[in-house]
């Protein structure tokens, strides 16, 4: 059965974005091998907001041959769109409703792993609701202060067994965690 993974940044202090939305703090070195993860995956899901901004995002037509294949990877995946609007951008299948039965319903489905994308909101919603299978965590050498926290207004306690980590040359360490 396919894994809901979630790969995201965090600051030492614990935020996936500044106070004003910014992600400048953001890491992305060689030996990180993002690449690898996005070939073990065939779907992300988006909340609205992560979507509009990264779901159909284009490089400048000046960057670099890297940047260009990794968005190319991006976009060559399936997506999910959880969203209270009904929306339809024929680029993306929206989800308006009942959460764990499609994410159960997605994941029974032969292929790959799916990335939690996010924003926040769908990140705690997926929290939630125990559909987190894998959390790949990368803490990021530096600590903002405030910010937009990834654990926040928990309903219960989230248990986590580490099952790797990762640590890359720009000082960030990734952890990786099951749910238990």
């Amino acid at each position: 059965m396919k894994k809901v993974i979630l790969d995201l940044a965090v600051t030492l202090d614990g935020f996936i974005e500044g106070p004003n939305g910014e992600i400048d703090w953001c890491i992305m070195d060689d030996d990180m091998d993002f690449d690898s993860f996005l070939s073990s995956i065939d779907t992300i899901f988006y909340g609205r907001v992560s979507y509009d901004a990264w779901g159909n995002f284009s490089p400048e037509a000046n960057a670099s041959e890297a940047e260009q294949r990794l968005w190319q990877a991006v976009h060559a995946k399936q997506k999910f769109v959880f969203s209270k609007q009904n929306l339809n951008d024929g680029k993306a299948t929206f989800v308006h409703a009942a959460i764990a039965d499609k994410v159960a319903e997605i994941k029974a489905q032969d292929g790959k792993d799916i990335w939690l994308y996010g924003g926040a909101g769908l990140i705690k919603t997926f929290i939630d609701l125990k559909l987190v299978d894998v959390y790949r965590i990368s803490v990021h050498p530096i600590a903002l202060g405030a910010g937009k926290p990834l654990f926040e207004n928990l309903k219960e306690r989230v248990k986590l067994n580490l099952i790797k980590t990762n640590v890359f040359r720009s000082g960030v360490v990734q952890l990786i965690y099951e749910s238990k």
